[in-house]
């Protein structure tokens, strides 16, 4: 999902709202010692027990249960110590001011406790919708598409339900595999809008549209008739909002066909080698028509020979940055990974991907990978021998 700029991975608005948290929890402990500076100075005189009674209360609003329990510890602890040191024990006051911290240390933790299971419940709610939609509008690639091998693999920048705008797909055709990669530019449900109506027109258009070229023009017809329906699609979407999407085809013979509107190039991996699939003309991304001088007659052609490797990705992989707002060394990271199936493949990409970002994704990454085999193993027969291997026994 495209997103706009940032100075760095871990900034934005996610970041902002982790940090306030972060630095509320700290308010109880601040109390606490703000308490005992007072008790062990000359104004020891004040009255100080509704400011330790309110620590825990504090607590459970923003720590939770153990964080509750802790400040609730941390003040009973304050309060024995500072009357024994003010020699107060003996008076009304202190008893007040201890049983009033327990009453409200065991109600705050009754309450966090509620809370977090309720939060817990509402969230894991919330995503097993988040992955029902995301698994209907992102459809498993299959292992096996005539003279391919494939996999695919999606990861989400937000730990929550967040569904993204990357979208991808491959299907088996009479004029050879075809497969779509797109990152939608935007956030929440008109990122998915615009995901939906780009997929469903490929998947439409894939079947009965000889060229390429005509496929990605059903793609961008629909987006633009996705903006103009009233109210699905916010103004500032509209305004700025735009799908860069790559179409590729794999034909009978050893080459790659494309189409690329503004995304970012696929990876050709050839004897340990990888290498970008730059287009010699580029254009911009769907929904940017006025820019378009000009569409080309027909999709670009590249060396796509048995054993090559094609991975194609959103801009979420190769823009993840590490501490020092380094990109991830995509290419590098490919010609590393030895031998192995396309699902292994991706997973080594994946692990290198997260050890780089340590875990802290900016921006949701998708790849799907294409193996070419060699012509037994790709032509009719080889095809349909895994067809009847892979069936139903």
């Amino acid at each position: 999902m495209r997103s706009p700029p940032r100075s760095s991975p871990r900034s934005g608005a996610g970041g902002q709202s982790r940090v306030l948290c972060t630095s509320l929890q700290w308010v109880p402990f601040a109390i606490a010692l703000f308490v005992v500076a007072i008790e062990l100075s000359p104004a020891h005189f004040l009255y100080t027990g509704p400011l330790l009674t309110a620590t825990p209360a504090l607590a459970a609003v923003t720590m939770g249960p153990k964080g509750t329990v802790a400040a609730a510890a941390l003040a009973l602890a304050v309060s024995v110590t500072t009357a024994t040191y003010n020699q107060a024990w003996g008076s009304q006051q202190v008893y007040s001011n201890l049983l009033a911290l327990l009453l409200v240390s065991a109600a705050s933790f009754v309450m966090s406790t509620a809370m977090r299971t309720r939060s817990r419940n509402e969230l894991n709610q919330v995503r097993r919708i988040a992955v029902a939609a995301q698994e209907v509008l992102l459809r498993p690639v299959s292992a096996r598409l005539g003279p391919v091998r494939a996999a695919s693999m999606y990861l989400a920048a937000e730990t929550g339900a967040q569904i993204g705008g990357d979208l991808y797909e491959a299907v088996q055709t009479r004029y050879g595999v075809r497969i779509i990669v797109g990152d939608v530019r935007g956030k929440g449900l008109p990122a998915v809008r615009s995901a939906a109506a780009v997929l469903g027109a490929f998947r439409e258009a894939v079947h009965y549209e000889e060229e390429l070229v005509e496929v990605m023009n059903h793609c961008a017809a629909a987006l633009q008739r996705e903006c103009a329906v009233p109210g699905a699609v916010d103004d500032e979407v509209l305004a700025e909002g735009f799908v860069t999407a790559l179409v590729a085809q794999v034909p009978d013979g050893p080459v790659v066909q494309l189409v690329n509107r503004g995304h970012p190039p696929p990876l050709v991996l050839h004897r340990g080698k990888a290498q970008a699939l730059t287009p010699a003309s580029p254009l911009p991304p769907l929904g940017l028509e006025a820019f378009v001088t000009g569409s080309p007659a027909e999709a670009e052609s590249y060396p796509f020979a048995p054993g090559d490797r094609l991975l194609l990705h959103t801009d979420g992989v190769t823009e993840a940055r590490n501490r020092d707002n380094d990109f991830f060394p995509l290419p590098e990271a490919m010609e590393a990974v030895q031998a192995c199936t396309p699902p292994e493949f991706l997973e080594h990409l994946r692990q290198g991907l997260l050890r780089h970002t340590e875990d802290l994704l900016a921006d949701d990454a998708a790849m799907l990978l294409v193996d070419r085999l060699d012509d037994e193993a790709g032509g009719p027969g080889g095809a349909a021998a895994v067809s009847r291997s892979d069936g139903p026994r």
